[in-house]
């Protein structure tokens, strides 16, 4: 009897301590002052998270596409809790609407570059044990979301160590009457100055030397794929140091699922850097 009590008693320990070190994945609620309203995201914590510990980890920051939302990137890639995990990381996906994560110029209600780089930074820096600089931050995305990880990581090289894009619209204006994108900033022919200046690839200038760590990432099949070469090429010609993947496949989901295990350890890399 007192053998089956130990035994009893030890998966119970066995049990708490699973429960105390698993993983997690939660559903987040986080106000944005410049919308003035409530936006979900998933935020996944590794198995070895503990708020009180004296450990910080980096943060990953995932953007869905147009047509997605917070829960898009769990959707393709059920083991990113187990990557969490295996890379000691925080993951954040927020939901981006079909935002293209600007600022839009003409629409003040859609201030997603804010919200993300700002507004939700700064909650999971308050909320969780994170290490509050830009080497320990990056951001990557697929498709829009693609657009969207570049654009913040060059305009917010103070914020993100680190970015990179998954079939990305890294050159908007090739694409005037797709996805939405003159909500945000007018028609393409009556605002082709704006277009210019609110497109990835135009912002390459702007990188400071030894400032970021990039990766690009696109399939051959991908209707975006010549504008991932074009934004390859041209880094190449300003000297910008950058990964570059491309490989047979499309603008799909069991590409996306594929790539981001490249993309994450990519960024691993990046984290432990001293």
């Amino acid at each position: 009897m007192k053998t089956r009590c130990f035994l009893l008693s030890g998966l119970l320990l066995f049990l708490i301590c699973i429960s105390t070190y698993a993983q997690k994945v939660d559903t987040v609620m986080v106000h944005s002052a410049s919308m003035n309203k409530d936006i979900k995201n998933i935020v996944i914590t590794p198995a070895n998270y503990q708020a009180n510990g004296a450990k910080e980890y980096p943060v990953l920051y995932l953007l869905h596409g147009y047509g997605g939302n917070f829960k898009s990137w769990i959707d393709i890639k059920p083991t990113l809790p187990q990557l969490a995990t295996e890379k000691e990381m925080i993951i954040v996906c927020p939901d981006g609407k079909n935002s293209w994560y600007w600022d839009s110029p003409i629409d003040p209600s859609l201030r997603y570059d804010t919200y993300v780089s700002r507004e939700l930074v700064s909650y999971i820096d308050k909320q969780y044990k994170t290490r509050k600089a830009p080497t320990g931050r990056a951001i990557t995305g697929l498709s829009m979301g693609g657009h969207g990880a570049m654009w913040l990581g060059i305009t917010h090289q103070d914020i993100f160590g680190a970015c990179g894009t998954v079939s990305g619209g890294v050159d908007i204006r090739p694409f005037p009457n797709n996805w939405e994108m003159s909500k945000s900033l007018g028609e393409y022919k009556e605002n082709p100055e704006r277009w210019d200046q609110y497109t990835v690839i135009t912002q390459l200038p702007k990188i400071k030397p030894g400032a970021l760590a990039i990766i690009i990432d696109c399939g051959y099949d991908d209707f975006f794929y010549k504008v991932n070469l074009d934004l390859h090429e041209k880094m190449l010609y300003y000297n910008i140091p950058h990964d570059y993947l491309g490989r047979p496949g499309g603008h799909t989901g069991e590409y996306w699922n594929n790539a981001i295990d490249y993309q994450i350890i990519f960024f691993d890399k990046f984290f432990k850097r001293k």
